[in-house]
Order: C-alpha cells, then sequence, then structure tokens
C-alpha cells in the first residue's frame, strides 16, 4: 500500500466523493439524516469540521435553512463544490487544518462526519478540548466516524500506520491518508475527559458510529433556568 499525503488523496477523489461516501460506505447515507435529526431546535451557529463538500450539510438545511455555518477542511476543491451547492447560505469556509487552526467560538452545536480517524488519541485529546471551547455553554458536539469495538484492532491500524509511514519516509508532522480508527469506549472516554458531559452513542451501521455529547450550563444559566421552572410551577 502507498500512503498519499491528505490533501492529494482527497482533491484527486472529490468528482467521485459524494457518489463513494453514499453508496459504497455502510452507515453514511442513513447518518447523514439521523445527524441532523440529533441537532437541537433553535439553533443558529454550527462548526463542522472536516466538511467536505457539505454531504452533512443537505438534510441540516434542510431543518435549518437559516443556519449560520462555519466550515474547515482542508482541501480546496472540497471547499468549492461544497461551495457551489450551497452558494445562497450563510457559508463561512476555511481552508485549512482543523487541528491548529483558530476555530471560532459561541457556537450552538459542532459536527464531524468521517473526519476524525485519521489522527492519534494525543491529536484528538487536544482537538477535543478546543471543539469543548468552542462551543457555547449547553451546546453538543456530535460526531460520526469510523469506529471499532476491539482494542486489538484499533492497535493493529496504528501499528501498520507507523510502519507504512516509517517505510515511505514520511515526516511526522504531515498528514498522510490512512485509517486509524479508535474504539468506541476509547472515543467516548477521549470526549469525556474533555469536558463533555452526556456522552452517548445514538447510531452504528458497520462501523459507522454516531456519538452526541453535550457541553454543561453555565453557573449564570442554571441559575436562570431554576427561576424560569420556578414561576412556571407558581
Amino acid at each position: 500500500m502507498k500512503l498519499e499525503k491528505m490533501t492529494d488523496f482527497f482533491t484527486a477523489r472529490a468528482e467521485e466523493y459524494d457518489e463513494h461516501m453514499l453508496c459504497e460506505v455502510p452507515g453514511c447515507r442513513a447518518g447523514y439524516i439521523e445527524m441532523a435529526k440529533r441537532l437541537p431546535e433553535g439553533i443558529s451557529r454550527l462548526l463542522d469540521l472536516g466538511c467536505g463538500t457539505g454531504l452533512e450539510l443537505e438534510p441540516i438545511f434542510a431543518r435549518f435553512p437559516g443556519l449560520c455555518v462555519t466550515g474547515i477542511d482542508l482541501t480546496q476543491e472540497m471547499l468549492r463544490r461544497l461551495a457551489d451547492k450551497f452558494s445562497e447560505k450563510n457559508l463561512r469556509l476555511i481552508c485549512g487544518d482543523y487541528l491548529k487552526c483558530e476555530l471560532g467560538g459561541d457556537y450552538d452545536a459542532a459536527v464531524s462526519f468521517q473526519t476524525m480517524h485519521h489522527f492519534t488519541y494525543e491529536e484528538k485529546a487536544g482537538l477535543y478540548r478546543r471543539i469543548y471551547d468552542a462551543v457555547r455553554p449547553g451546546g453538543i458536539y456530535i460526531e460520526c466516524d469510523y469506529m471499532v469495538t476491539d482494542p486489538k484492532e484499533e492497535a493493529f491500524y496504528f501499528a501498520e500506520n507507523s510502519r507504512l509511514r516509517a517505510e515511505a519516509g514520511a515526516k511526522m508532522d504531515e498528514y498522510y491518508h490512512y485509517d486509524t480508527p479508535l474504539t468506541v469506549q476509547h472515543q467516548m472516554q477521549l470526549l469525556k475527559e474533555a469536558g463533555f458531559i452526556e456522552t452517548e452513542q445514538v447510531f452504528r451501521e458497520g462501523n459507522t458510529t454516531m456519538l452526541v455529547c453535550r457541553k454543561a450550563v453555565s453557573a449564570e444559566e442554571k441559575e436562570r433556568n431554576f427561576r424560569q421552572d420556578d414561576r412556571t410551577v407558581l
């Protein structure tokens, strides 16, 4: 197997990407719809990490047509296709590395779809903390991704990735396309360590797995909600 740089891999496959994801990857077609359903009512600002051509945004915009979306992706050609699809929508598209670039803040929700399974445990840990900071108190993060259930399978992919990178003389700070899925348990643990609460697996078809987690509300919001509930009782 020959490793390809991440941007080269997706640029070369941008034209057939949508058909591949919808028709060849088990769980994706249903997962796009499920992700839109899991977003809470009334959201106005969304962060989409690794947005690609925006397949997940089609059902999301169907439900929230006025939504303001910040999308981040490494591949310019994928972003061009996304922009063409949703030329009338409120989009802020960033061609960059979401592990390093500024994410912004005060989002009602953040999502990622089939993009996180290329990174290490440590890289994800740092990113999840930044996603946590970018989401407002009470907001949610939804991740739909390639996850495994057997720790031995997780270990195998990481060992193979290290072997292939060593053979190719790949630099440690460069991204190459190779799947390194974590177990569902490890994913949930990372999100918990980042500060998210109520992490729940809500969907799985094949290895396509969806987790929903929430950021706790602030003390001020808790007090405000308590007072509102109290007035309702009275």
